[in-house]
């Protein structure tokens, strides 16, 4: 890493949150206790399609101890959603997925509520239900939604350059078809919401990803006003996009408090996380590629085949995005892109870490490798002789304002030991690359991506830093902080961490697109940088200087080559004393990027992107099928490592939450029901699977992040399912285009026979 010069900027800083979860002090959803609080559950619908005809609460309600009971007849019926608000908070007249919440209870204990559900009568009318994209397009096929014959849900299409001709210009021309699974998120903690209303104001502590965006769809749905809701993110045990959205577990416990008067929670358990819970989008992609004998990438064609499951969801950000991931990474000057969403009767598919880009990242870099074999082309220079570079306009509008994507490849390769494999490789053993770009923040929404942060520094020196954005495990409370940190030259232990509660904290959009560090810390940068400027004009002022030649360093302030220094926390108490105000400052960052054109795609709607390759090493074992995965090299651009120590974990759980999805992971539907809905049956990496990690950091220093940092969290999955694929047909010579690469897939495609040429 490059010499910064910074005294906390690119330090391995233990997190801010470390200790109170290492001793068990952090408070999650699930533990906060209130008086009188009650116990929530929720009546999920055993039918994937059916028209409600009546919900019978009566003999709910006369169950001792129970407090209140509600259905969707109980709401306002209002549609929540972005782009395209489709989804009841409460199944009103019809369900669309098995496990749609309709109809909720809370009671003094879990006995009574459980007893109370089994004792809600519902009567349905079953309706012919679809569960797969080409059944849902068909002509006469059932509705969905009755707004929306033909169930598309969504549809994108995308025209840049002239696509005839690219092909016409290409030497190999190659078309495949790859298909990519359900997989459930499984965050560690499972969805959670407590609620308390009182005096008009009802408080909800939640597992959420963005606590103003919850906010906003839960004030539409009971019909309040926004100043009346208070949303909280305690600790959260995990997101990956599952817990971007108002959830069940959200309007339940926000009507049911309302409805009884008393605190309730209401508490998923596993089970219900599969049954109601969002997934990733399976795709089928159809993907053609032309490319000139050298490698040089003429033309993509790709045809994206969504399961949308029963409600849009993040639906449109999804599709949207993978058409973008063809022309930002691995440049083509023609391409075309048709991404069409169905509606089925499947569970809702949302955002998922990744949010597209992994899905047509699979399909791409599975495709490179098989033509970069049949040219004889080294498959790592392929990559290089296609990346993007500083200083690229691309076909979308897109200007490249940093890039390490070449840097990236090489240093995956090199510390991989891709060279040496390549020319002496071992008998069932295979190398297999894969690149990534992702976005520091994106504008997709018509609200600006934008965040605000406030600073106050106290008479005894501690700095207060207050922000709206959401850590969900990813770091970056302590991110944030030693930002502010490094700005106001104080140690880490005077900076206090105050974040996502929408009544105390300024606003923030969320934690999705990685875009905290970028955006958030942007922010924080801005409103340290207002506080120090506070405490420089003030000393300046006093010792007859400018405020720009003062040193901010170890929890002083020093005018170089004098004898004038006074501890922070001394000046901070003096402005108090003096100025009678504290040293308060509020900015807020607004990356000023404009929304795509949702017709063409056409608009850079991301300042900042972050680049990255990885190098899979696997072995296989012929008899059984089984991939074990040696190891992954991985190298990342981030702009600038802020904590190199934080970079190294999110490579890990990122590389590990992808080989899940390589080679284990698969949410089993039947008719719409979820076959395998535990951690006993749906199969998630261990210890064992985790493979070893090389990490490695590639700087560029982008010129308009905060300390030229960019966020990566979300990239480091999105090459791990094409390294490790590309990985295990280098070691049997046979391409398996359909997720996940099981044994028992990979068995029965072997045959028993090795074909060492077949790629």
């Amino acid at each position: 890493m490059k010499n910064s010069g910074y005294e906390i900027i690119g330090k391995s800083i233990p997190r801010v949150e470390g200790p109170a979860k290492a001793t068990g002090e952090a408070l999650y959803t699930a533990d906060i206790r209130l008086p009188g609080m009650l116990v929530g559950r929720i009546l999920h619908s055993p039918y994937p399609h059916a028209r409600i005809l009546n919900v019978n609460t009566d003999r709910a309600r006369r169950v001792p101890g129970v407090r209140a009971v509600v259905a969707g007849r109980d709401t306002l019926g209002v549609k929540v959603g972005q782009l395209g608000a489709d989804e009841p908070a409460m199944a009103v007249d019809k369900v669309r997925y098995l496990g749609e919440a309709v109809a909720a209870v809370a009671a003094r204990d879990e006995d009574a509520a459980e007893e109370a559900l089994e004792l809600l009568q519902v009567d349905y009318e079953p309706l012919p239900a679809v569960f797969d994209v080409d059944s849902a397009l068909k002509s006469g096929a059932p509705v969905v939604h009755d707004d929306t014959p033909g169930n598309v849900s969504v549809q994108i299409k995308r025209q840049w350059g002239n696509l005839e001709e690219g092909f016409a210009q290409s030497d190999l021309v190659m078309e495949d078809t790859f298909t990519t699974q359900s997989v459930v998120h499984c965050s560690l903690e499972p969805h959670a919401a407590l609620a308390e209303y009182a005096g008009g104001q009802l408080t909800l502590w939640s597992t959420t990803q963005g606590p103003f965006y919850i906010r906003k769809d839960l004030a539409q749905a009971l019909g309040m006003p926004e100043g009346d809701l208070r949303v909280i993110k305690p600790h959260l045990g995990g997101g990956f996009g599952g817990k971007r959205e108002l959830t069940a577990t959200d309007f339940a416990a926000a009507l049911l408090a309302i409805h009884s008067g008393r605190p309730v929670r209401v508490l998923f358990d596993r089970e219900e996380e599969f049954y109601a819970g969002r997934q990733r989008h399976p795709m089928k992609i159809k993907l053609k590629i032309g490319m000139n004998r050298d490698g040089l990438l003429k033309a993509k064609d790709c045809l994206a085949m969504v399961d949308g499951g029963a409600y849009k969801s993040r639906g449109v950000g999804v599709v949207m995005a993978a058409a973008d991931t063809l022309v930002t990474l691995l440049k083509a000057p023609n391409v075309q892109y048709l991404g069409v969403r169905a509606y089925t009767n499947n569970p809702v598919s949302g955002a998922f870490r990744g949010f597209g880009l992994l899905q047509i990242r699979y399909a791409e870099e599975c495709l490179l490798d098989m033509m970069a074999v049949e040219l004889g082309l080294d498959r790592a220079e392929v990559r290089l002789k296609n990346a993007v570079q500083v200083g690229d306009k691309l076909p979308n509008g897109i200007t490249v304002n940093s890039c390490g994507l070449s840097e990236c490849i090489r240093k995956a390769t090199a510390s991989a030991g891709y060279k040496a494999h390549t020319e002496n490789k071992m008998r069932n053993t295979g190398m297999g690359l894969a690149c990534e770009d992702y976005v520091s923040g994106f504008r997709l929404f018509p609200e600006p991506d934008t965040s605000a942060a406030k600073i106050e520094v106290e008479p005894d020196g501690l700095v207060k830093l207050f922000t709206g954005s959401s850590d969900i495990g990813q770091g970056s409370d302590t991110t944030l902080a030693q930002i502010a940190a490094e700005v106001l030259g104080v140690s880490m232990k005077n900076i206090k961490v105050i974040a996502a509660d929408t009544q105390v904290t300024p606003l923030d959009l969320g934690t999705y697109a990685s875009r905290l560090t970028f955006i958030a810390g942007n922010a924080v940068k801005k409103a340290a940088e207002g506080a120090r400027n506070q405490l420089a004009e003030f000393l300046a002022k006093k010792w007859a200087c400018r405020p720009e030649q003062l040193l901010f360093r170890q929890d002083e302030i020093s005018l170089p080559e004098t004898e004038h220094k006074i501890p922070l926390a001394q000046a901070a108490a003096m402005f108090l004393y003096e100025e009678r105000k504290h040293v308060v400052a509020l900015e807020e960052y607004d990356s000023g990027m404009e929304r795509p054109d949702f017709m063409t795609g056409y608009g850079q709607g991301a300042l900042a992107y972050s680049y990255g390759a990885q190098v899979a090493h696997v072995r296989v074992e012929p008899e059984t099928g089984r991939v074990k995965v040696l190891s992954v090299s991985s190298a990342e651009d981030c702009g600038r490592a802020i904590n190199p120590m934080s970079l190294e974990g999110q490579a890990e759980g990122s590389i590990a939450c992808g080989t899940g999805m390589t080679l284990l992971e698969e949410r089993f539907l039947d008719r719409g029901i979820t076959l395998n809905p535990s951690l006993l049956e749906y199969k998630i990496p261990t210890i064992w699977e985790a493979p070893p990690v090389i990490s490695e950091v590639v700087e560029t220093i982008d010129p308009n992040g905060p300390f030229g940092a960019k966020g990566v969290s979300e990239g480091y999955q999105v090459p791990t399912a094409p390294a490790i694929t590309n990985a295990v047909t280098d070691a049997i010579g046979v391409r398996i285009k359909e997720l996940p690469l099981s044994p028992e897939k990979i068995w029965k495609i072997m045959g028993g026979k090795r074909s060492p040429n077949r790629r």
